[in-house]
């Protein structure tokens, strides 16, 4: 990409044959989807001041502006599960050592999507509006999917918990906190337990979906505007 500004965040590219993922490398779950490069980069952009608000509740400052810009760093192909709708590969940018310090900051970002997907299901309505064909799940459903996921991307990083029931905030909060305490490790870049996810790619594919679902909550709680 020419004429990358001074500022300008870099991106990866899960390429697939109908659906691509661009994410931020260095803001994990600011990760978005489109047809080709060019419509996922505009997802991506365009979900820049949601995803500050999250930031913002980790402490952090998303260097967010009328300019964006993007620095593509990275391509990899993707698969199935790319064109179905999920990002699925592990990168080489994930592969990078991460100190105690960027853990630490990984977390604080998982941690404050968990914390806005909380807010957003207290505050949504238990019917959601359906979409354009009838679909979608209720509110209480997509908690459940998102609590259910989590513990499947557990094992994925070596984690035995027990599924929680996705009623029972207690067992919600320890399996998150399970998965915040294994993310807090420093690594050298390997995959956890030498298992499949670097720290990175876990900590990208979990807060993706814990936010993706979110605003997908929070836009289907919105009564659509008349015409």
């Amino acid at each position: 990409m020419a004429n990358i500004a001074r500022d300008a965040i870099r991106v990866g590219l899960e390429v697939g044959t109908k659906r691509t993922f661009a994410w931020a490398d260095d803001w994990p779950g600011w990760c978005r989807a489109g047809r080709d490069e060019a419509a996922a980069l505009a997802a991506l952009e365009a979900a820049a001041s949601r995803y500050a608000q999250v930031a913002a509740g980790a402490g952090l400052a998303l260097p967010w502006h009328h300019a964006m810009s993007f620095e593509v760093v990275e391509r990899v192909p993707g698969d199935a599960t790319t064109d179905f709708g999920a990002p699925a590969q592990v990168a080489g940018i994930d592969r990078v050592p991460t100190s105690a310090a960027q853990a630490e900051r990984i977390v604080a970002i998982l941690e404050a999507a968990w914390s806005a997907l909380d807010a957003i299901v207290a505050a949504a309505p238990a019917e959601l509006r359906r979409g354009p064909r009838g679909g979608g799940r209720d509110r209480d459903k997509v908690f459940a999917h998102v609590v259910a996921a989590e513990n499947a991307y557990a094992r994925v990083i070596g984690l035995k918990h027990r599924e929680p029931d996705p009623k029972d905030r207690a067992a919600v909060a320890a399996q998150r906190q399970a998965i915040s305490a294994l993310l807090r490790e420093p690594s050298d870049g390997s995959p956890i337990g030498g298992r499949r996810w670097p720290p990175k790619t876990a900590a990208r594919r979990i807060t993706w979906h814990v936010l993706d679902h979110a605003w997908e909550i929070e836009d289907r709680a919105e009564t659509p505007a008349a015409p």
